[in-house]
């Protein structure tokens, strides 16, 4: 019997000489998580958090800046406007690359003049047909473009006092209105946004050109209103 087990005892040993000399084996090391795709608009910076869907964004005129509604596209006469703010609320905001919408609820202005000869005041200035769609694209140059909503064309109203009593001019947007975002001043600029005149006096510009450049924009739904990020 002693004879009979040495060889097997023999052969145990050699197989555990060599296991020992081998690399233990490991599970295959997880890949490490990709992180989350940033939003098309972020809070902060591009490491911001992404803006919820139902937050409220809003910007008034960019410091030392004025919107404008002036009769043509080179001319500096018309109604200038010192004070104005819009508000939109945020209806979709995709990961980046993509295209986040938003509906326009409000632009209001304030604080308005005009240098036309015969005009003594302008009662007020006011957009109509709310809300608008707005998209932001982060493509190069962070193309913003607004399109009328379901209640009517893009349309703005002047109520201005003249010589001749109170007229009223009304203007429909000709074509796109298209602006630029910033992620310099956090802003969001218009330039000569072509309208034609669709009613009103006889005494009033066939055409409007509107400029504005609001900011900073807002996150009015997180604390402390952070700015606005388009990645």
């Amino acid at each position: 019997m002693r004879s009979s087990s040495r060889p097997a005892l023999l052969a145990a040993a050699l197989l555990a000489t060599a296991a020992a000399g081998l690399p233990a084996l490991s599970a295959p090391a997880a890949a490490a998580p990709r992180p989350a795709a940033a939003a098309v608009l972020t809070t902060g910076d591009a490491t911001g958090d992404a803006v919820a869907v139902g937050d409220v964004l809003a910007a008034p005129l960019a410091a030392t800046t004025r919107a404008t509604f002036y009769s043509t596209a080179t001319s500096a006469t018309g109604v200038t406007c010192g004070t104005s703010q819009f508000t939109a609320t945020v209806l979709t905001n995709p990961a980046a690359p993509g295209t986040a919408t938003e509906s326009l609820t409000g632009m209001a202005f304030g604080s308005c003049t005009s240098n036309v000869t015969g005009v003594t005041a302008v009662k007020s200035l006011t957009v109509g047909n709310l809300p608008y769609t707005v998209a932001v694209d982060d493509t190069a140059g962070y193309p913003v473009t607004l399109t009328a909503g379901p209640a009517g064309p893009i349309q703005a109203t002047a109520v201005l006092a003249t010589w001749f009593g109170t007229i009223t001019c009304s203007y429909q947007l000709s074509g796109a209105f298209t602006g630029a975002a910033d992620n310099t001043a956090h802003g969001l600029a218009f330039h000569n946004e072509h309208f034609a005149k669709s009613g009103g006096s006889g005494l009033c510009p066939a055409d409007g050109y509107f400029s504005a450049t609001y900011g900073p924009v807002t996150d009015t739904g997180r604390p402390g209103s952070p700015v606005v990020h388009v990645n």
